[in-house]
């Protein structure tokens, strides 16, 4: 190996940023230290090997690395859950660049861990933005409603005076207007009470929204339960988290059915979580419940809004179902995070678990 090649691999052996280079097969090229850290194992293991001995299905998305290759195209990721065959899992931002080498053209992975003060203060940042939008919200809904009532007694009063029941009718539609608009402004404003907590068991509130789904879906869609039978009761307001998930499940049974998915289903599993830190308190056990559904995926253009009121892609969407699911899990102190792709979206929702004797 020549000089400049041995400082040229001692310079990319000195990144924390691990760099990894596959061929258009996705077959591992090459790692530097911090790629091999990243996997685990050395260069024997990884030189030759595919991507997917390492990765698991969900967390590889092949066909966009193939068209990635074919087409020349670089792109960026941020915050991606990688998920390692060793059970393990990496939160990190990832960039894939073109890079025409000696062997070849070959896709380069620059793959930056997201460290946990990191991501912390992602959320931090995040929740800040979403209580500033909702405020605004907020304040411009009690702008709305507060001459909602005075336009709606108006119209009950000219209607008094109205000698026929043909220009009554312009008056009812006065009122039913004024009604409408004072429903979505109530929705717009969001819950306001706080949770009345109990210890519940949180199955028994995804067992009520999976009765309540088998009823109201005009679609069928399979529900699949994957639930792990030792999570303790938790300190919740059960009417809110069955409210809360209802109205993610519900969000993904309408992009299944807009979608027109071939085989939809939804998965909902629960496991339990240790040592995490949810607005800025570090919690023991926290119940950790994925619902995962196989459809189109979220569009790029409102994951970073997604959460915020009246932000939707659906074209009948009100956009509150996932706003108002938020808000009802942050009242827990809990948190949603979000994962999405083409054909697999999870919406992971954190719940702290407290020990009853120390809540008592």
């Amino acid at each position: 190996m020549q000089a400049t090649e041995l400082e040229a691999t001692h310079l990319l052996d000195s990144l924390n940023t691990a760099l990894v280079m596959i061929d258009g097969n996705l077959i591992i090229k090459y790692a530097n230290h911090a790629g091999q850290a990243l996997f685990e194992t050395g260069t024997k293991q990884l030189y030759g090997h595919p991507l997917s001995d390492f990765l698991m299905p969900h967390s590889l998305d092949k066909s966009r690395l193939r068209a990635a290759f074919r087409r020349g195209e670089d792109f960026t990721e941020n915050e991606v859950r990688l998920a390692f065959k060793d059970n393990r899992y990496v939160l990190a931002d990832l960039t894939v660049t073109n890079l025409n080498t000696e062997q070849g053209r070959l896709l380069l992975f620059e793959v930056k861990k997201i460290d946990q003060q990191n991501r912390i203060s992602r959320e931090n940042l995040q929740n800040a933005q979403h209580y500033a939008a909702r405020e605004l919200i907020r304040g411009l809904a009690h702008e709305i409603k507060n001459p909602l009532g005075g336009i709606r007694g108006a119209a009950q009063l000219l209607e008094k005076e109205l000698p026929t029941e043909g220009q009554r009718e312009f008056t009812q539609m006065i009122i039913e207007q004024s009604d409408r608009l004072r429903n979505l402004v109530d929705r717009l404003l969001g819950p306001n009470s706080l949770p009345r907590l109990q210890w519940s068991n949180l199955h028994q509130a995804l067992e009520k929204v999976r009765t309540l789904m088998k009823v109201d879906s005009e679609t069928p869609v399979t529900i699949i339960r994957d639930y792990d039978p030792s999570i303790p009761d938790i300190h919740i307001d059960q009417d809110m988290i069955q409210q809360a998930v209802l109205n993610i499940v519900r969000n993904s049974m309408q992009a299944l059915a807009e979608h027109r998915t071939p085989d939809p289903q939804i998965r909902l599993v629960t496991r339990i979580e240790r040592q995490m830190t949810m607005h800025g308190k570090r919690h023991p056990l926290v119940a950790k419940l994925t619902i995962i559904d196989n459809g189109p995926g979220i569009p790029q253009s409102i994951r970073d809004t997604l959460f915020y009121p009246m932000v939707s892609s659906k074209r009948n969407g009100s956009g509150l179902g996932l706003s108002i699911a938020q808000t009802l899990i942050n009242h827990h102190g809990g948190k949603i995070d979000v994962d999405s792709r083409p054909g697999h979206t999870e919406f992971v929702l954190y719940l702290p678990i407290d020990r009853k004797e120390s809540a008592i």
